[in-house]
């Protein structure tokens, strides 16, 4: 009997960090007083010059119409001259497809380079959505673990273990989501330069690359690596940096004839990307990078807190977060024990537990290739992070 949904669809996952935050918001509606470190996404509002371009624009008639399937012109020159500035990366308007929110990007990316069979090296702990997009298309997705012992940094010699005859591209991630790590510019040299000798794609995302704290800094591999440029595809969006993650825009960045033949794809699946939010987009790119200092500022305080707190708990062990928003510590010392009563085994128990008892949600590790770990966002305000990590340190001392 034939199955009523596809083999390509029946095998995906639902996103566990949305998951987690769908739980936690369930919870709030039945007036549960709930804190979630699951969603990474910033609790501050878009800032009002962005919004009040989107308001002008829902008045201009042209907005109202169908536009360009790849991007409206004006967001396209804005991302030109926007990574120009940013990471020093010079790319043509063409070598822009604007897509609705990251996410697209990343399956835009791999449907485009993707053929059944093909080999991605992925570092882990990763993204959730990287492996899930990566099978869609028929890809075989390397996982490649890094531990808190590399500072979840994958070394060129683990990759070239990785490699095979069948490996197509690698997914370079830095800052990472869910570690908040951030290679060094002699890492990442190494690693594209590596990539370049290989001839395989690369595929880059860059939608932390405001958010880095201290003395880190971020830097694009195709700048700092030129020789990889016939074969990388950037990635980005809005929603991190500028605390737009419901206003749905990202973009995938790369050679002409890959964006145009995503572009393709695109007009057929969903067209345009909503005008409005495109204008959005522009507003927030032209507009400078006074607040998101403002929210970086914000965020590293937490990002101290949140780190201090994790490893004053007896069991936790945390590395500091270097860029993005969250922290990724190391659970397994409160694993084999008893909770609240019940044994608890591993992470995934361990989040069962603490949401049930303590009323807190995070996102266990085993959803980013990463048993033992766990995900905590602190892209939320500073007295729920306090709240909700002293709760955790309650339930799991009792």
């Amino acid at each position: 009997m034939n199955n009523r949904v596809s083999s390509a669809v029946g095998q995906i996952a639902e996103s566990a960090t949305l998951a987690v935050d769908s739980k936690a918001k369930a919870l709030k509606a039945q007036g549960e007083n709930v804190i979630g470190f699951g969603a990474g996404e910033p609790d501050f509002a878009t800032p009002a010059h962005i919004v009040e371009a989107a308001v002008q624009a829902c008045r201009e008639t042209k907005h109202h119409r169908y536009s360009p399937a790849g991007g409206l012109p004006e967001l396209k020159e804005a991302l030109s001259q926007k990574t120009i500035r940013d990471s020093g990366l010079n790319l043509d308007p063409t070598q822009f497809l604007v897509t609705n929110g990251g996410k697209q990007a990343v399956f835009n990316t791999m449907m485009s380079l993707i053929d059944p069979g093909d080999e991605v090296i992925l570092p882990a702990p990763y993204w959730t959505t990287y492996p899930e997009s990566i099978r869609m298309f028929g890809g075989v997705p390397v996982e490649v673990l890094a531990g808190s012992d590399q500072g979840f940094r994958v070394s060129v010699e683990q990759l070239e273990n990785a490699m095979s005859p069948k490996t197509k591209a690698l997914v370079f991630v830095s800052p990472s989501n869910p570690t908040g790590a951030v290679y060094s510019k002699e890492e990442i040299e190494a690693i594209g330069q590596w990539a370049a000798d290989k001839g395989i794609w690369v595929i880059t995302d860059e939608i932390y690359e405001h958010l880095v704290y201290g003395e880190t800094q971020h830097y694009s591999m195709p700048v700092l690596v030129p020789e990889i440029l016939d074969r990388c595809i950037v990635l980005n969006g809005v929603a991190k940096t500028y605390a737009m993650t419901g206003w749905r825009v990202g973009w995938m960045a790369g050679p002409v004839d890959v964006i145009r033949a995503a572009s393709n794809m695109q007009s057929h699946a969903t067209s345009n990307v909503c005008n409005i939010a495109q204008v959005a987009a522009a507003a927030a790119l032209n507009g400078g990078l006074e607040d998101v200092a403002t929210m970086r500022e914000a965020f590293n305080e937490r990002r101290v807190t949140i780190h201090k707190m994790l490893n004053d708990i007896e069991g936790v062990d945390c590395l500091e977060p270097e860029g993005a928003f969250y922290a990724f510590p190391s659970l397994v010392g409160l694993l084999g024990r008893d909770i609240a009563g019940r044994k608890v085994a591993s992470t995934l128990d361990l989040a069962t537990v603490v949401l049930e008892e303590a009323k807190v949600a995070f996102v266990p590790g085993e959803a980013f290739g990463a048993p033992g770990y766990a995900r905590f966002s602190f892209a939320l305000g500073i007295d729920d992070l306090i709240d909700g990590i002293g709760r955790l340190g309650e339930v799991v001392a009792n």
